[in-house]
């Protein structure tokens, strides 16, 4: 076979795909609204990512210029709602305040409180719990594990014959039941022991 001219070659391979491209013509014609679609979303995200990274550097330019507000006006805290009725007024001692709102902090109070009180008040107390009618019930419920099981019923005879609150009485009672629960193995231990 004789060679080809390059030129004549080329319109060969043309023509070839010309006519390729001619069948697959009904094809893509089906798919074109497809792809039209396609690419023009691609193109207006693409120009959303643009606008939006230019928002974004003019954000960073313009907040070196001015400065931050402290409190935006959308952001609304507890301290900007008012006082309520029912609500603890703010004292102005941050101590003080921030003790209310945690009750923890008042029982640790009362508990430095005893500690600090004479000798006389606490053996007047009954159980030994110095101003016991002032106490809450987790300020008993704190200081329980601290008493015998005989100051424990001394302190439910007094519940009982004072406030007779249902609450106290009910956590004294099965307080002592643990304490004599928890001493019921050591009791059963020794005397085996003794055997």
């Amino acid at each position: 076979m004789r060679h080809v001219p390059f030129p004549l070659r080329v319109a060969a391979g043309l023509a070839v795909s010309t006519a390729e491209r001619a069948r697959e013509l009904p094809r893509q014609v089906v798919e074109l609204p497809v792809t039209v679609a396609s690419q023009v979303l691609q193109a207006s995200m693409r120009v959303q990512q643009h606008v939006t990274e230019l928002a974004i550097k003019g954000d960073d330019a313009l907040s070196t210029l001015r400065r931050a507000d402290e409190s935006p006006e959308w952001a609304t805290f507890d301290e900007d709602l008012g006082d309520d009725a029912d609500a603890p007024a703010a004292s102005g001692n941050a101590e003080v305040d921030s003790a209310a709102a945690d009750p923890w902090a008042e029982e640790e109070r009362a508990l430095a409180a005893e500690h600090t009180e004479g000798e006389f008040d606490v053996l007047d107390a009954p159980g030994g719990l110095a101003r016991y009618d002032e106490l809450t019930l987790p300020q008993v419920r704190a200081r329980l594990r601290s008493l015998s099981q005989p100051q424990l019923e001394e302190l439910l005879a007094y519940e009982q014959a004072h406030a007779n609150r249902p609450s106290f009485v009910g956590m004294l009672t099965r307080r002592i039941a643990n304490v004599r629960q928890a001493g019921e193995p050591d009791d059963t231990r020794g005397a085996a022991a003794g055997e």
